[in-house]
């Protein structure tokens, strides 16, 4: 089977994994409807191309926190991802280094911190942070990231509780019951007599709190799952270096904005004062320059790079990346732009229907 899209890679996933392990990565809060939304905002809105431009040479290359990659697509959180491949987050952070772009790390990983970095030493990582109820532990963690060479703390703030996945219930897999089996110590304190920790989020952190982080590490923090300008705003206000638009791929609140619509939102209410990423339906390289067009600075990659590990591991990460810089690479072309740089609002229109 010859797999040229991110499409392809998903149809060819779905036979390889038992039913339980699709509904995992597939998994919706209820209805499913801002999963869906996720991916048809981005046909709703069309691209305005210049032509009779100059683009014999095209450049995906942007910076991210002030460190280049090869493109602005990067890959998202997500947990457990042993369930897509046996070497699971190894073989995650191997391609994001071969291809040049960021690999944020999930709280929740198959494997150790330590692994991850030892089969990737090169890559740019950042790490997601599910806040824990006990700080000596959310102190740990960050100290933990920051030895390891993380570049980034990414918090993410849209889950003080589990989304209502009714797949997971109807296949009776208990998220909460393995999330609380995940030990978040490193490898040093599990050998020693420190209790192993309550790893579910905590339900009780606020824009208070983030002052505790901001005292702790000298890392960039970033707040994952920010949808309007209200909360936009008040991440300036607190200092954070970037906010991370995006509603879990529809796992958490359903009937929340798609995230490409509360991207324009959220780019508006920052004025360019910190970064701003994205994720959540993308699957062409066209919904990358729409991104971009409409303030993005990078757009993050979650259910695409778990078909391409499904398919082929490590390879089939690089392939998923891949396709769609290539992707993007036409369409950039296609529309007059030679850089990143030169994407602008002037590529977008928004369909009437």
């Amino acid at each position: 089977m010859s797999l040229v899209c991110l499409e392809d890679f998903k149809a060819y996933a779905r036979q390889q994994l038992s039913k339980s392990s699709w509904d995992f990565i597939e998994g919706e809060a209820d209805e499913g409807i801002t999963r869906s939304d996720n991916i048809a905002a981005f046909k709703r809105i069309h691209l305005r191309p210049r032509y009779l431009r100059d683009v014999s040479k095209v450049d995906t290359r942007t910076t991210i926190q002030g460190q280049e990659i090869s493109a602005p697509i990067c890959i998202s959180p997500s947990a457990f991802h042993s369930v897509a491949w046996p070497d699971g987050e190894r073989s995650t952070a191997r391609a994001a280094q071969e291809v040049n772009i960021c690999y944020i790390t999930s709280t929740y990983t198959s494997c150790t911190l330590e692994d991850i970095v030892a089969a990737a030493p090169g890559g740019l990582r950042w790490f997601q942070l599910y806040v824990q109820p006990d700080w000596e532990l959310n102190k740990r963690l960050v100290q933990r990231v920051e030895a390891l060479g993380f570049k980034a703390l990414v918090i993410t703030v849209d889950a003080p509780v589990i989304g209502n996945r009714r797949q997971n219930m109807r296949n009776q897999l208990n998220l909460e019951e393995n999330i609380m089996l995940k030990d978040l110590r490193s490898p040093e304190e599990r050998n020693s007599t420190i209790t192993a920790p309550t790893s579910l989020p905590s339900p009780s952190f606020c824009w208070d709190d983030l002052s505790m982080f901001q005292t702790m590490t000298r890392l960039p923090i970033i707040l994952k799952g920010i949808l309007t300008k209200e909360d936009a705003e008040l991440a300036v206000k607190h200092n954070v270096q970037g906010i991370y638009v995006s509603n879990h791929g529809g796992r958490q609140l359903d009937g929340v904005p798609a995230s490409i619509d509360a991207l324009t939102e959220v780019v508006a209410a920052v004025k360019g004062k910190i970064e701003v990423y994205m994720d959540g339906g993308v699957r062409t390289g066209s919904d990358v320059l729409k991104a971009l067009a409409l303030g993005a600075r990078c757009i993050f990659l979650g259910r695409p790079i778990l078909w391409g590990l499904t398919c082929k591991g490590e390879y089939g990460v690089k392939e998923v990346l891949n396709i769609l810089k290539a992707e993007l690479h036409t369409s950039m072309a296609l529309s007059g732009c030679q850089s990143v740089a030169e994407i602008s609002p002037d590529l977008i229109q928004f369909s009437r229907l």
